[in-house]
């Protein structure tokens, strides 16, 4: 099994925390893992992405320049990292903010309203967690349970009616699926 993954979006959008919660939870179902963060000029507000890979056998580099899944959280990710996303891929499009449509024909898409499911749940920070949600469902590269229980080794200061709110948003974007 091998799953190479990019998650873009703009600084404060949690692109590089769910990175780190792909890789914690591929650790914690006992996977190898790599996790390879890249910022813009500045964090809050610029451009952010980071590329993770799970794996079953050895990783061999962090860098994942056609990856099996692309998770674009706002406008301008998509333009930039669609044409990455390998032949039969999947593209998790964020579409409470992204208005345009893809152009490939030859890959899976999945449109995930991410911002008005947090804002539904009462976390609009957790965004991020529905798209992660909807990947694992979708993709089965992890389970949604070992997302949750990250939470609680990366977020280790956050006040467990946060984390409540984290993992319920994680569950809604979990009820995603492709046509």
């Amino acid at each position: 099994m091998y799953q190479g993954i990019r998650i873009a979006g703009f600084g404060g959008q949690g692109v590089i925390s769910a990175g780190v919660l792909l890789a914690q939870a591929g650790m914690l179902e006992g996977r190898e893992v790599s996790f390879f963060p890249s910022y813009g000029a500045e964090m809050r507000g610029g451009t952010a992405n980071c590329s993770v890979v799970v794996a079953s056998d050895e990783v061999t580099t962090p860098i994942v320049s056609s990856p099996d899944t692309v998770i674009v959280l706002n406008e301008p990710s998509l333009s930039k990292f669609e044409p990455m996303v390998k032949p039969g891929g999947l593209l998790i499009v964020n579409s409470s903010l992204v208005n345009s449509k893809p152009v490939r024909k030859d890959i899976k898409v999945l449109y995930v309203p991410c911002n008005a499911i947090a804002a539904e749940v009462g976390n609009p920070k957790a965004m991020n967690m529905v798209a992660l949600g909807a990947f694992a469902a979708v993709t089965g590269a992890m389970s949604v349970d070992a997302i949750a229980k990250a939470m609680t080794r990366v977020y280790k200061k956050l006040k467990p009616e946060i984390i409540e709110l984290n993992v319920k948003a994680l569950k809604r974007g979990a009820e995603f699926k492709l046509n």
